[in-house]
């Protein structure tokens, strides 16, 4: 480490201050992100979706479950993930569809929210997907009537529309809550 007279460590400090003042009009890294909307991309009975990472607390592939008794035919059962039991939700089935047949690449994505802790399988997963928040559109075309309820604006890329799902919405639904025959 070099030695610094008093007045050249007086006159380092005051370099350093300047070129601090100089750059304090440069956005930092975190309020350079904070301008992007991270979101899952996953597909449901041939449509693509985007939900709010912020939405997901883990995504899993289907584990062995339990079923319960007494419980609507959409409801899965119940696993044991890491010691907790999370109850498992057929998203098609509560939508009143047909299972998937792509029963190799379902992925369960995991929401806790509101006091409930559940995972809800989906046909895939299609990775995380960044958007500029100018890129953000409130009226959207939907496909599919059944997850309008559940729809939130959207995201352009590429010319492609990214509806965004809502998790939380999901989850709200007193019917979703409703899981007893």
């Amino acid at each position: 480490m070099a030695d610094f007279s008093n007045s050249q460590a007086f006159e380092f400090l005051q370099t350093v201050e300047k070129r601090s003042l100089e750059n304090i009009g440069l956005s930092t890294r975190e309020e350079e992100l904070s301008r992007f909307w991270t979101g899952v991309g996953f597909r449901v009975a041939g449509n693509d979706y985007l939900v709010n990472l912020k939405e997901v607390s883990e995504i899993l592939s289907i584990p062995p479950y339990t079923k319960v008794p007494g419980a609507k035919s959409w409801v899965k059962g119940l696993a044991n993930i890491r010691g907790t039991l999370l109850p498992i939700m057929d998203l098609h089935g509560f939508l009143g569809r047909k299972a998937s047949s792509t029963l190799r690449r379902q992925r369960i994505l995991v929401v806790n929210y509101s006091g409930v802790q559940c995972g809800v399988i989906v046909d895939e997963i299609l990775g995380l997907n960044h958007f500029d928040d100018e890129n953000w559109v409130q009226d959207v075309a939907i496909s599919d009537e059944a997850m309008e309820p559940y729809l939130n604006g959207g995201f352009y890329m590429e010319e492609k529309l990214w509806n965004v799902f809502s998790l939380f919405t999901l989850v709200d639904t007193p019917s979703f809550r409703q899981v007893a025959l």
